[in-house]
């Protein structure tokens, strides 16, 4: 089964390529503080109807390029205008 991620697209500027922030939300017990962490995927868009702002699924695939291990599923949620 193929690990996937949904997160908000930050650049659209690349040929069939986006860059998605998805955010992680831990408890870090030693100190009782949750914590956020931000993570950058450049993932393959093929048809490029992704842009920014989009709320997007993403899962993983063969390396495609040199930074690119992640693969456009569908856009869940499209920006507001």
């Amino acid at each position: 089964m193929k690990k996937t991620k949904i997160g908000r697209v930050v650049s659209d500027r690349m040929e069939k390529t986006i860059v998605v922030q998805v955010e992680e939300k831990k408890f870090l017990r030693r100190y009782r503080k949750h914590i956020r962490r931000h993570f950058k995927f450049y993932a393959h868009d093929p048809l490029q109807v992704a842009s920014v702002g989009d709320k997007v699924k993403i899962e993983e695939a063969r390396p495609l390029s040199r930074l690119k291990r992640w693969r456009l599923v569908e856009i869940i949620e499209k920006a507001e205008a």
